[in-house]
Parts: C-alpha cells; structure tokens; sequence
C-alpha cells in the first residue's frame, strides 16, 4: 500500500506517458498498481465500469495496469466549455459549471473527495503511481492546491519532477521549479527525471550532474524520446496529429474549438488504406476528400458557430454534392441535424440554433448526462461493435427510422435516405477491429487487418521496456510509501 507521485515542470512535459509505463512496468514485476490523478483537465474522457467519467489518460494507464478503469482513478476532472467556464465533474459525475475564479473558491472543498478516493485505491493496491497536472511552480494556485503539492502533503506522498528537455531550458526548468516553491514543498520532491531527449543521452551528462549538484536531488534517468507515443490514445488536443497514412482513402477530421473524445480516430489513423487529414482552423476541407468526420466536442453550439465561421458548412456542402459522405460522432451528429435546441441554457444562453440540416434529426439538450458501455450492430454491415455513451441531449427525427445501429433492439443515431450522412453518439466505435474493417469496405475503402487493441497493448510493454533500460525503475518503486 503505497505510493509514488510524478510531477511535471510544466504541462505536456510526458507525466501522463511516464506514468502509464511505470504502470506497465510494475505490473510486469507482479505487483498489483493503479493509476491516480487527484485533478485533471480535459475534454477527452472515458466511461469507467463503475459507470462514470474520467480523463482518457487514467483510463490508458488502467489499461497498463491490467486493471478496470474507475471513477477514483480521477476523482476531480474539469471538462473546458468556454475560454473562462468548466464543468467540474467529481467522483465520475458531474456537480456544477464554474468559471475559473469561482472554481477556485471550490477546490479546497474537494481535497476531501480527492483523499477518499487515493485511499480506496491504496487499500486495493501494492502501489499506486500519482500524476500531477500542470506544473507545483504555479505557486499562485498553491492555496487549496488538490492538483501537485497540496495533495502530495495531504497525503504523504513523495514526489519525482520531471523536466522535458525536448522543449529547452531544462536545467531552469528544475532549479527554477525548487527556486520558487517553499521549503515544505521543496522537501516531498525525492528526485528528478529527464524527459523526451533527442540523440546521446550522455552528451547531457554534465546538466545531469550540474541539477542533482545544485538542487540536491537525486536523478532517476534520462528518457529518450518514446517514438512508440503516437500509438497510444492521446488526452491532450495539443497531441493531435496533422494525419495519419497515405492511403487512396482520404478521410478529413475536423479540428473543433473544444473536440472532445478526439481518439475516436485513433485508430483510423493507424490504417495504412487510409490518407487522414487533420483539418484545423484556418484551413480547407480538402476537395478529394472522401469521408468528412465532425467529431465529438463539449460545445456543440458553441463549436457550431466555430465550424460555420471556418466556412466548413460550405465545404461540407459541396462535398455532398460531389457524392461524399459524411460522419458526426456525439456532438458532430447533433450539428449534422436541423435544429438545436436549449431550452434550459445549458451551453449558455437558452435558445436554439439551425443545425446543418443535412440529416433530418432535430435535437435538444438537457442538463442530464448519459454515461453508458454500450454493445451495438452495425445495421450497414451487420457487424457487432463495442464503444460508450458520454453526451447530454436527446436526438429524434425521420431518419432515426434508419439508425446507424441498434442497442437492445433499440435504434441508436440516423443515416440520410441516400446514406451518404451518418450520425451516432457511440464513442469507441473505431476500436473494434471487425467492425472498423466491415465500416470501411462499406464505405468505399480498403481495411489492412490491423489489430488496433493488440498494438496498444505492444506498445504498453515496450514503453515500459524503454523505461526500464533507462530509468532506475527498482529506485522509484523503493521509494514510495
């Protein structure tokens, strides 16, 4: 029963990476571990079994665990809705939208839920590995901190900080950290870790040596860059990448404001008969397109105006009109629709918004959240598929007469009378390798047989052999506590 926190000098310096391969690592070495993030922010969730939310990093790391994933594994999540406001989901449901002020007045209140869960997970576990968010030299959030350091010395947790080298400064990354954290704080850090190098580790020997002389850490390893990182699911949208495969298929994915639940496409990035285009702001949909993906997002009439003012509609039009076709996954069926209803302000102002109109579904959203597993078939293709519920508002309209699958005999999201637009809420849906490949063939496209869960589990292990070659892993297990 005991644990061990990881700490970055910044956000997107490979906590949430690292954590997932020492994970891996020490399930490997037979000990029963679990993933831990006190707070987290992030619009890519996942539903757990115990039927709750999490953000997708802890899910992955449950995966490295050997374990099912749990809403204590993430106990405080913030899901981004606007530039200032979040939705503040605890223990897996949701309890209020805050704006960023008044959501500090909040947290200390919820240090106790944050324990109650690190202590369930202790009691089930030979260790359990904490990640931190952000960064602890943020010290003008540290009152009530529940994220890095206010949690590690609620719970007596010691603490490893790790530097990325990869974006420069380093050194001060580190020294900088312990010059401006207090003396309390300073001693729950144990040691350091290098991440994300590039070339030689040993060409970095001297900073090495230079930071455990001057902050009297000691140092745990140099970690070269993992090249393996694209292959596992993605939490930050900063990840995303520009496509994936250059295949004749050409699939286009629009880049919303707030995409949510973004690694949705993972696993069509990974199919080498597809060519897959990350379309951001600013950019075209690219005209030999042949499948137009509107992914997930925490906003639809939000990130509606946001795909209207890119003049993405048009494109989407014209795609159409060329014999295209097009898929909306949870958020992105909903705009595919006519209207858009919220009655309740919901997203803001109530009101309702014209929808797309290219499948006729009108929706309305209501403050009631469905967190569900859900087991479909596909009715294009017959084929079973396995993916989760994780939206608010309820969809109806005639071409729910043609469902994209069925749950329970019940029809679940709606294709066009000339099928070329697709709508489902099913998160996932990508994963089920027999399903991926039957969707593709129908569509027009060529699957490879790839076996995308089996490749995540590979690349687990050998994330956790790469750190096992350069980090002194038995070093960090003997000091947790």
């Amino acid at each position: 029963m005991k644990a061990l926190m990881i700490q970055g000098t910044g956000s997107n310096v490979g906590k949430s990476l690292l954590v997932a391969g020492l994970c891996r690592a020490a399930k490997l070495r037979g000990l029963n571990v679990a993933p831990f993030k006190p707070q987290n922010m992030s619009n890519n969730a996942a539903v757990t079994a115990d039927g709750g939310e999490i953000g997708r990093a802890q899910a992955l790391q449950a995966l490295a665990c050997g374990i099912e994933s749990h809403t204590d594994m993430n106990p405080v999540l913030l899901k981004p809705e606007s530039e200032t406001g979040s939705q503040v989901i605890v223990q897996g449901r949701r309890v209020a939208t805050v704006k960023a002020r008044e959501y500090a007045a909040l947290k200390p209140n919820l240090i106790t839920s944050v324990l109650e869960s690190f202590e369930r997970l202790k009691a089930r576990n030979d260790l359990v590995i904490v990640e931190g968010a952000g960064s602890p030299a943020e010290v003008n959030l540290r009152v009530g901190d529940i994220a890095n350091m206010g949690f590690a010395q609620a719970a007596d947790c010691p603490v490893i900080l790790t530097g990325d080298i990869d974006r420069g400064g380093v050194i001060a990354q580190i020294i900088g950290t312990q010059a401006v954290m207090d003396g309390a704080d300073n001693a729950m850090i144990s040691g350091f870790l290098i991440n994300k190098f590039r070339g030689d580790p040993s060409l970095f020997d001297d900073g090495y040596h230079f930071i455990a002389a001057q902050s009297g850490w000691r140092g745990f390893g140099v970690v070269p860059y993992f090249d393996g990182a694209s292959r596992l699911p993605a939490e930050d949208a900063l990840d995303l990448p520009n496509g994936g495969g250059s295949g004749d298929y050409k699939i286009a994915v629009l880049v919303l404001s707030r995409i949510a639940n973004f690694d949705d496409i993972d696993p069509l990035a990974q199919e080498p008969g597809v060519g897959l285009t990350m379309v951001r702001a600013g950019e075209v949909i690219p005209a030999d397109t042949d499948l137009v993906i509107i992914p997930g997002t925490k906003s639809t009439i939000g990130d509606l105006a946001f795909l209207r003012s890119q003049g993405w509609d048009i494109d989407i039009a014209a795609h159409l009109r060329r014999g295209g076709k097009a898929l909306g996954i949870c958020g992105g069926y909903q705009m595919l629709g006519a209207l858009l209803r919220d009655p309740q302000g919901v997203e803001g102002p109530a009101g309702e918004v014209v929808g797309l109109g290219h499948l006729a579904i009108e929706t309305e959203l209501t403050p009631d959240k469905k967190l569900t597993r859900t087991e479909a078939i596909h009715q294009a293709t017959g084929l079973a598929m396995q993916g989760y519920e994780i939206h608010i508002g309820r969809s109806d309209g005639p071409d729910r007469q043609r469902p994209f699958s069925m749950v329970t005999g019940r029809p679940e999201g709606a294709v066009s009378s000339d099928g070329r637009v697709m709508g489902s809420y099913l998160h996932g849906m990508f994963s089920n390798d027999a399903f991926r490949a039957g969707f593709l063939r129908s569509i027009g496209g060529q699957p490879s047989g790839l076996l995308y869960g089996a490749g995540v589990e590979a690349t687990l292990d050998a994330l956790a052999a790469h750190l096992e070659k350069h980090v002194d892993v038995v070093g960090l297990i003997d000091l947790a506590r």
